[in-house]
């Protein structure tokens, strides 16, 4: 298999993985939905520098670090799944009311961003995928690690951007629909946060009994 080959099919993997619904695309839902869109952009941003600390460890881990992170998954998972739940809880109890000067009780966009980059980073899905994938992607024979892992963690805040940020845009649109109608900014927040707390349970307990 060609070097374009090989990066071709990680692509198409890496699509898949994030094309699929879960704990960051609904982080980026929520924060769109009571934020408006700059808030669902600086969330989309932090998960993509998180996406690039993943990449870091997954070529890190082609040497050392893969011995130590299958000890690590368990905790790194309940951990993930706790601080999701956390947001999830913070946004069901929230009582947000969106105006035309902004959100009230809303996140800034710069906690947005940091909140997205810990989500990110601490996505259990993140870290299956580096497992199961990054070995096999992440060859000496196609050249120097490092210049590997750049191309593919260019690829993968790309392809975050392209997902995630055409959802945030897409949802700060309709966010303008809520501005004349606080009860339905209301329980969009809390169904988003019901969301991300069910997404959190379901996500620890499968990875829990696979473990």
């Amino acid at each position: 298999m060609s070097y374009a080959e090989n990066l071709w099919l990680f692509f198409l993997l890496l699509f898949g993985i994030i094309a699929v619904p879960g704990m960051d695309m609904l982080f980026v839902l929520a924060n769109a939905l009571t934020g408006g869109r700059d808030r669902g952009l600086a969330a989309t941003g932090g998960i993509m520098v998180g996406g690039m600390v993943h990449t870091l460890n997954g070529a890190v881990g082609v040497g050392l670090l893969m011995h130590f992170v299958p000890v690590l998954f368990k905790p790194l998972l309940v951990a993930g799944a706790a601080y999701m739940a956390y947001i999830g809880i913070t946004l069901m109890r929230s009582s947000i009311t969106v105006g035309h000067d902004g959100p009230a009780g809303s996140r800034s966009a710069w906690r947005a961003f940091r909140q997205g980059f810990v989500t990110c980073l601490i996505n259990p899905k993140a870290y299956l995928f580096i497992l199961a994938v990054y070995p096999q992607f992440l060859k000496p024979v196609y050249g120097p690690i490092w210049a590997q892992a750049t191309i593919m963690g260019l690829l993968t805040m790309l392809t975050q951007g392209a997902i995630y940020g055409g959802l945030a845009i897409t949802a700060g649109r309709s966010r303008q629909m809520l501005v004349a109608n606080p009860r339905a900014t209301a329980f969009a927040g809390r169904a988003a946060g019901l969301l991300l707390f069910a997404v959190s349970l379901f996500t620890a307990w499968e990875g829990l009994k696979a473990a």
